[in-house]
């Protein structure tokens, strides 16, 4: 389980690395679990002044792994499954530490989720970033609502989230979705270098800024992952969703009733 996830930390930076390239980083139950471990392990660690997140292999995580879909590694509601997931991604959120996301190739729905809720997101050009939560019958259901919008306004959020399409880096840089876009062999580097500089600063103005400037959208996201949590426990209970797993696995075009 412990390969799923890798962790260490150099010059202050806590490095967490996605570490399943064969199926583009998705998460399984057992990754999630040593995600959350590390992520524990990089908040309560002294010495980590910043947090880079990246994904070994050609993608920085492609969301759920879809042999998981539907399935509970725990005896639980829908409610209570999606809290538990909002709850690990709002730790980002509320950490004092800054979070850089090294994002590229397939970087999908949940995956898509882990690199918004980061305070820097550095970019390939071979970025493919999405939330197609919609063509399953449900919605983003950890903070995508809410950061995608924030960070490229309602209008462009809407599209992304009504139609499931990808957008590549160019489009994600000139909308606001990524800070910065390199060619992929200098990824890492570039990312790593930002997480450096960040980390040899102050750690209190670190806190202070991120808190500062957070507050300016903190409470509509919190809010709003909120309304997130009671949209997704309902859209589960749904035929449009029954009907959107039936076509997948009959590899056949939903028929939705719309009502």
């Amino acid at each position: 389980m412990s390969e799923k996830v890798l962790y260490h930390v150099s010059d202050n930076v806590g490095m967490i690395t996605l570490n399943r390239p064969d199926v583009h980083n998705a998460m399984d139950d057992e990754a999630s679990e040593r995600y959350a471990e590390v992520l524990d392990q990089a908040l309560a660690d002294d010495t980590v002044r910043a947090v880079l997140i990246q994904g070994a292999g050609k993608s920085f995580c492609s969301g759920r792994d879809i042999t998981m879909l539907g399935q509970r590694a725990r005896d639980e509601s829908d409610y209570h499954f999606v809290l538990r997931a909002q709850q690990g991604r709002l730790k980002i959120l509320d950490s004092a530490k800054p979070f850089i996301a090294a994002v590229k190739g397939a970087t999908i729905g949940g995956g898509c989720e882990m690199a918004l809720v980061c305070d820097i997101r550095v970019s390939s050009t071979d970025l493919k970033m999405a939330l197609p939560e919609i063509n399953y019958g449900i919605l983003p259901d950890t903070g995508g609502t809410q950061y995608m919008a924030n960070l490229i306004g309602t209008s462009r959020a809407k599209y992304l989230v009504m139609t499931g399409d990808r957008i590549g880096a160019q489009t994600a840089l000139e909308w606001g979705a990524v800070d910065f876009v390199v060619e992929p062999d200098q990824l890492d580097a570039r990312a790593l270098e930002i997480a450096k500089t960040i980390a040899s600063k102050p750690p209190l103005c670190l806190a202070m800024a991120k808190t500062m400037i957070d507050q300016s959208v903190a409470g509509a996201v919190r809010s709003g992952i909120a309304q997130e949590l009671m949209a997704q426990s309902y859209l589960f209970k749904t035929a449009d969703y029954q009907e959107a797993r039936a076509a997948l696995r009959e590899k056949r075009k939903p028929v939705y009733k719309g009502k």
